[in-house]
């Protein structure tokens, strides 16, 4: 008897139907077929132990399992509870007319019991995207997929509960449904620092404020101890709340690695990914022989910190320079190609040499001139061109750290900040995938950033001065409009330009 049923197959962070063909013969032996893993291929000892475990049995034919098409390769125990299903309607063992109707995925336990699989929110767009009428899932995965709208989620506990549910056509499973309204406000104390656990350093808080508005990458230099890390760890809790689209992005980044948010289902607030100085590029940027995601990926509508950023291996970075530029990440093996989006904010941090001390206002620098240039080298050009804001943060006075006048909270701070993010999709609403200052290409600036002459001239005055680079002169462009975005004016002038060419450090010949 010849029986069809259906599946995915991840292939990057979208999902693709594969068809779980099954036909039973004359003879004994078992047949897998269609490009499956080692995991795929060992689902036969699995199933015949919990068909065994809960009343059925694997039947005593020649089995012949098809997974098209057959150039995709099918991986991981994802397809198991699809397969045993096959099965047992392919030996007339059980009726299920309807399970036609659904994508049905999940890993088998030897007595049964259904395992989470990876990559449930794609599967579920996918399923709604191919018409089917619903999914049925592991009851872990089943929130996450019941965010997909027009779709019919059910989520089971063990391989008999979806039996029954076929058979008998009773409500046997339980059926998930959830809204981006039950979630989309984000728990304060999810946190555990703030801006107001700051002491002083207002002209850096002020810095992160305008980065947060519009999306900037920034660069924090100063000696150790300055509080770079305290303040790039205080960023998320200023950054404006995420919009169920990029929430859903993000999730399926997550959902891949089986790293998504069990209790809620989809991802509710901002990552921030802070790896290692010792990680390599591959983890950095994603790769390997089946390509999976790296850092820049899971920071995905979030922070990527890099802390140390000097002591990260140079062609780790280097590797990121095309990705932060394009927002994607496209990375081609011999056995396939993925892209990945990587639309993050770069937070890093360094020391301004080997000591720390160079440019402190009171310790002595201990390192030679040329060691000073060789330290900052390791960063090269193109990179910093790539960074909106170069920071330099000094060392809080004894009066700022033991003074008890309240600091401005993080909350306070966040207001501000979604205000100007709401400017900025009035703005950029008829741009698809624009949601920020940070995104604007050239042609956008030109539309929708006018400058005054003052500020031209200014401009003019900072590009001779500093050598800028055309890259550099568009993004003080539009951290000027982010400056702007922040003070509620609809027009760009020459001192949010002066403000934003402060924010070049780097580019200035004390660097």
């Amino acid at each position: 008897m010849f029986i069809q049923l259906y599946a995915c197959a991840l292939i990057g962070i979208e999902a693709s139907k594969i068809t779980i063909e099954v036909n039973t013969d004359k003879g004994f032996k078992f047949f897998l077929v269609g490009l499956p893993d080692s995991a795929v291929k060992e689902s036969e000892r699995r199933i015949e132990a919990a068909l065994g475990n809960i009343g059925y049995r694997k039947p005593g034919k020649k089995i012949i399992i098809n997974m098209a098409p057959a150039d995709i390769r099918k991986e991981g125990s994802a397809y198991d509870v699809t397969i045993a299903l096959g099965i047992l309607m392919a030996s007339d063992q059980i009726s299920a007319p309807h399970a036609q109707d659904y994508i049905i995925m999940g890993e088998l336990s030897l007595n049964g019991n259904l395992q989470p699989i990876k990559g449930a929110l794609s599967i579920a767009i996918k399923a709604r995207e191919l018409g089917f009428k619903g999914v049925i899932l592991p009851h872990s995965n089943a929130k996450e997929a019941s965010f997909v709208d027009d779709l019919d989620v059910y989520g089971a506990d063990n391989l008999l509960d979806i039996i029954q549910f076929f058979e008998e056509e009773k409500e046997t499973l339980t059926k998930y449904t959830s809204t981006w309204e039950e979630i989309s406000t984000p728990v304060e104390t999810d946190y555990i620092i703030g801006f107001e656990d700051v002491k002083g350093q207002q002209n850096i808080k002020r810095a992160l404020e305008i980065a947060a508005a519009g999306g900037h990458n920034v660069l924090l230099i100063g000696p150790p101890g300055a509080g770079k890390t305290m303040l790039a760890r205080c960023l998320p809790t200023i950054l404006p709340p995420m919009t169920m689209d990029e929430a859903i992005e993000a999730t399926k980044i997550h959902s891949i690695i089986g790293k998504s948010n069990k209790k809620e289902g989809i991802l509710r607030t901002r990552t921030f990914r802070s790896p290692h100085h010792t990680i390599s590029d591959v983890a950095l940027v994603g790769g390997g022989s089946y390509p999976q995601p790296g850092e820049i990926s899971l920071a995905h509508n979030g922070v990527l910190f890099l802390d140390e950023l000097t002591e990260f291996n140079k062609s780790a970075l280097e590797v990121m320079r095309q990705p932060m530029e394009d927002r994607f990440v496209h990375l081609s093996r011999a056995k396939m190609t993925v892209e990945y989006p990587c639309n993050f904010m770069l937070i890093a941090s360094m020391n301004p040499c080997p000591c720390g001390f160079y440019n402190h206002p009171y310790k002595d620098c201990q390192c030679a001139p040329h060691i000073v240039q060789n330290y900052l080298g390791k960063i090269s050009g193109p990179m910093l061109d790539r960074v909106d804001m170069h920071i330099e943060v000094t060392p809080v006075e004894y009066g700022e750290l033991s003074s008890k006048i309240p600091s401005e909270t993080s909350l306070e701070i966040r207001n501000r900040v979604i205000l100007a993010r709401q400017k900025q999709d009035i703005r950029l609403n008829n741009f698809d995938k624009i949601h920020c200052n940070a995104q604007l290409n050239s042609k956008m600036i030109e539309e929708l950033c006018p400058i005054p002459d003052e500020a031209k001239d200014l401009l003019k005055l900072a590009m001779q001065k500093l050598n800028l680079s055309a890259r550099a002169y568009s993004k003080i462009i539009k951290l000027s409009r982010t400056i702007a975005d922040l003070e509620n004016s609809e027009h760009i002038t020459a001192n949010y330009v002066a403000e934003a060419i402060n924010y070049r450090s780097l580019d200035k010949q004390l660097w």
